[in-house]
């Protein structure tokens, strides 16, 4: 990464690092238990309210990977503007930070730790929606490119359960499983 991304990606974590819901409105939804073996891998981002890095994205892609030491270095790609466009690509890192393992840091440069929670998981853990406390992003996530219409639905009910402005998710195209 170029340092002018990273202070760039800094200070827009910065602003969402502050622990605590929105006045007024509960903390968010945490899934019980995150088996987090069972996480890990390739989830296709289906929808989200993007950061300025995503805005654009197409074949949008998180991998995750769990460490000996327990972190969980993190891998999201995509193309740029359109499906045949620049492939992009950032790291990070997840530190878990409660016993459920459904909250994390997610690190993209020290020492600016992102608010990451997961909110939702099916209990086969083929999707997936991830929040945060200021309800300032969100992803819905899935292990395959597409999920069906209803299920996009009910995911975004969720989310709109939360505390979110749900007209501002944007699908993420998807052109298969790259």
């Amino acid at each position: 990464m170029r340092p002018s991304l990273i202070g760039s990606i800094a200070a827009a974590l910065l602003a969402g690092c502050a622990s605590g819901p929105p006045a007024g409105l509960a903390p968010v939804t945490l899934v019980p238990q995150v088996d987090l073996p069972r996480f890990m891998g390739d989830w296709y981002v289906i929808a989200n309210i993007p950061t300025f890095l995503e805005k654009g994205a197409h074949n949008a892609k998180d991998s995750y990977r769990l460490d000996p030491d327990g972190t969980i270095p993190t891998t999201f790609s995509f193309n740029a503007d359109a499906f045949a466009g620049p492939r992009k690509t950032y790291d990070s890192r997840g530190f878990v930070l409660d016993r459920s393992n459904a909250v994390w840091g997610q690190q993209y440069v020290w020492p600016i730790r992102a608010d990451y929670r997961i909110s939702y998981l099916s209990s086969d853990y083929t999707q997936a929606v991830i929040t945060r406390e200021k309800r300032d992003y969100v992803w819905i996530l899935a292990r395959a490119p597409t999920i069906p219409a209803a299920d996009l639905a009910k995911l975004i009910a969720f989310v709109g359960t939360q505390g979110y402005d749900t007209s501002t998710i944007q699908r993420v195209p998807q052109a298969g499983g790259r």
